[in-house]
């Protein structure tokens, strides 16, 4: 499991500075967008994904100019993923019709086996809490790394390394944007962008092995049903074709 990252570039925005409409932003401006288009592009070029949630002025002008927006990212062999039920959007590598490979700004790098951990049960918990009627789903941070500690092997005796591992891979998703930080620094709320993100075949396929490399040592804790629940999923991308920054 991969995600894409990209070099770090500056938030800051001066909306108050930049004429509404204009289409000529600076001397020897030949682009075509207007500045909230703009901004919109350059958010889902640097992002992991965007939503109504975490981004929702530009989510507004994704919807408004979908395919403008598309158009741009097509230009850079970059395919736009929207899912409007979950209000998340998302890029990644388009893919030639006769398979062969695009030239890509992008680059992946393997989720660790923590990480999967994670995401597996940050899946599974928002789903659990979106059929409970929950309109949003938390999570602490105790629970995701003691469910990461379920999956360690008999014989794994590092268990302070173990634990490191777990609350680094907590961080790497908070860092994602898969975890949202709350008032507390140890409770986080679940993205919505989890579910369409993470394709559920690519997860199944993932804990059928960390369950296969951990029997012979120990019982690994069951999937639970919810998790691979095909009902109204909504197959998605790998991270790393969906992703920003890491």
């Amino acid at each position: 499991m991969s995600v894409e990252t990209h070099p770090e570039i500056d938030d800051e925005v001066y909306d108050e500075d930049v004429e509404e409409g204009s289409f000529s932003l600076f001397e020897g401006d030949e682009g075509g967008l207007e500045y909230t288009q703009r901004r919109a592009l350059v958010t889902l070029l640097k992002q992991r994904f965007i939503s109504a949630r975490t981004h929702p002025r530009d989510w507004t002008v994704l919807v408004e100019h979908e395919r403008l927006l598309r158009s741009r990212l097509n230009d850079l062999f970059l395919d736009l993923q929207v899912d409007r039920a979950r209000e998340v959007a998302w890029k990644r590598q388009a893919t030639s019709e006769t398979g062969s490979r695009f030239p890509t700004m992008l680059y992946d790098a393997a989720w660790s086996r923590e990480e999967t951990l994670v995401l597996v049960h940050l899946r599974d918990r928002l789903r659990a809490g979106l059929a409970s009627g929950d309109l949003r789903v938390f999570v602490d941070r105790e629970d995701v790394v003691g469910y990461v500690a379920s999956f360690r092997p008999a014989h794994a005796t590092d268990v302070a390394g173990d634990e490191k591992r777990a609350r680094n891979a907590v961080a790497s998703v908070v860092k994602s944007g898969l975890l949202i930080p709350t008032a507390t620094d140890e409770r986080f709320e679940i993205s919505e962008a989890v579910e369409p993100l993470i394709p559920l075949e690519l997860l199944q396929d993932l804990l059928a092995a960390l369950v296969a490399a951990n029997s012979s040592e120990v019982a690994a804790p069951d999937a639970p049903d919810e998790l691979f629940d095909e009902v109204g999923d909504t197959t998605g991308t790998t991270a790393g074709t969906a992703a920003g920054e890491q």
